[in-house]
């Protein structure tokens, strides 16, 4: 039997909706600290300070600060560690990484005529690193709850008569065309896994049967469940700003997201109680995420006297077009005895899902910093944000309205607080900050976020460098499946990046 390679992109199954969940909704809505070393060293409060590149993505005004065009590059080390706690089974993983995570530059204007209204304008490009997926989790343990939960969710209520390999057909092309079928698609796929795996068998041997029981028997069932992520969603501004008379400053700002994202799972199980007809399952997942978005943003800095500085800001909802793909493999014992043929379905079939949108709700941002002169400055940012407005498009699709309901009710407003400081010794700058990020949920699946950053930097007049190192921490929940297995493992997250830049004067 020959290996294929299909890729098959259907329109309008809402069946096929599965894979577009409120953790989509997460990972696209939120940001990392990244950017420019001074940026990640103050925590990112800079709404009402500006000057720096990666202050756009806080106060789109902050580029009409600079005094002089500028170009800056940064390159980050990434470090994720993450301790896992699953029915009392605990492992840690570390993953490490690195990028150039930030490019861009600034053109200044200055208007000559004088008693000019407006002094000055500035126009900005900036490439940044928004998101860095790269993370991986082990969850080991015994838990109460087997993969074949999974599969009988999905079964009920699908015909026997759909879960078999036409006389004309090869397995795979069974799965795939199962999949392609408008009035069938993902549902039915992942219940023709489970028969074809003899995880599931039917209560009745005809083509009308709908109900189906589990080959395995259990009160414990020994899991190893492993899921590994990487790629990024990295953000392309283009800004202008201006400055009006000596104390104002207004920009706009235009964001442009690209995304990708792959998440491979494996899960192994065994350890079945006395009866059961399967000694183990090995059910491999991954899906590759691609697309883009788009937002823009609206902000205003003023001085208030000689010291205080106030900022505004509005940044649009975000939205996305994003297409998934999944590949899947599944092994049993008894699938390898009585139907070999299984292993056919392998990563080299692709189920292309309905290209999906994804809205990401507006935030607010009001930012004041104290300036003391050439000798330091204080600076503080808080933004809202409410989650439980974010939405799976289109609406009409049963499945996206259903979650969207689902995350109204669990997510909530966010609030995130950043503080930051910075001292002046000649040519050196002494940095340090910390980033408080309110749990968007309403309920225990999320921890606040913590966390801190320092750093240092030197002036050599045509070029500054700056380093610095930012760790943040948050614990959460992570349910090994949306559907059926939905156990979840406990994770204590910790990242830590060390960023250096390298500023060039213009």
């Amino acid at each position: 039997m020959k290996k294929i390679l299909a890729i098959l992109v259907i329109f309008g199954a809402a069946t096929q909706a599965k894979a577009q969940t409120i953790n989509d909704v997460l990972r696209y809505g939120s940001e990392n600290l990244q950017g420019t070393a001074r940026y990640q060293s103050m925590s990112g409060a800079f709404g009402a300070l500006g000057g720096d590149l990666s202050a756009l993505n806080t106060n789109p005004a902050g580029s009409a600060v600079f005094t002089n065009g500028s170009l800056t590059i940064s390159g980050t080390s990434y470090n994720t560690k993450n301790k896992t706690n699953y029915f009392g089974g605990r492992t840690s993983t570390d993953v490490s990484d690195f990028d150039l995570n930030q490019l861009g530059g600034v053109l200044v204007f200055h208007n000559t005529k004088n008693n000019a209204g407006w002094r000055k304008f500035s126009l900005a490009f900036n490439f940044e690193k928004a998101n860095n997926f790269e993370n991986e989790f082990l969850a080991a343990g015994h838990g109460d709850t087997s993969i074949d939960q999974y599969f009988l969710t999905f079964s009920q209520g699908v015909p026997l008569g759909v879960l078999g390999v036409g006389s004309n057909e090869v397995i795979e092309e069974a799965y795939l065309n199962i999949f392609s079928d408008p009035n069938l698609g993902f549902v039915p796929q992942q219940a023709f896994l489970g028969y074809q795996a003899y995880i599931t068998d039917p209560v009745q041997d005809i083509n009308s049967n709908t109900e189906y029981v589990s080959n395995v028997n259990y009160n414990t069932v020994s899991q190893r469940f492993l899921q590994s992520t990487s790629g990024y969603n990295n953000k392309f501004t283009v800004n202008f700003a201006g400055q009006y008379l000596e104390d104002f400053y207004l920009g706009a700002s235009l964001n442009f997201h690209d995304v990708r994202y792959e998440k491979y799972t494996q899960l192994d199980e065994d350890g079945y109680g006395p009866g059961s007809n399967l000694e183990y399952i090995n059910f491999d997942n991954l899906l590759r995420t691609d697309g883009n978005g788009f937002s823009f943003s609206l902000g205003g800095i003023a001085r208030v006297g000689e010291m205080v500085r106030v900022g505004l800001t509005y940044q649009s909802p975000t939205w996305y077009r994003l297409t998934d793909e999944l590949s899947q493999r599944i092994i049993t014992d008894q699938a390898l005895e009585q139907n070999p043929d299984i292993e056919f379905i392998n990563f080299n079939l692709v189920s292309v899902f309905p290209d999906h949108k994804i809205q990401i709700p507006a935030k607010y941002t009001g930012s004041m910093a104290v300036v003391f002169g050439k000798q330091g400055l204080i600076s503080l940012d808080y933004s809202y944000q409410d989650m439980s407005n974010a939405k799976l498009k289109p609406t009409s699709n049963p499945d996206f309205a259903a979650e969207n309901d689902y995350m109204s009710d669990v997510l909530q407003a966010v609030s995130t607080v950043r503080l930051g400081g910075e001292y002046r010794i000649r040519q050196f700058s002494l940095r340090a900050g910390y980033l408080y990020e309110q749990s968007p949920y309403d309920n225990d699946m999320m921890g606040d976020l913590n966390g801190y950053s320092f750093g240092l930097g030197y002036d050599f007049g045509a070029a500054r460098l700056d380093a610095a190192f930012n760790q943040f921490m948050r614990d959460y929940k992570s349910q090994l499946y949306e559907t059926g297995l939905t156990s979840a493992a406990d994770i204590e997250n910790r990242n830590t990046n060390v960023t250096l830049s390298l500023t060039f004067n213009l």
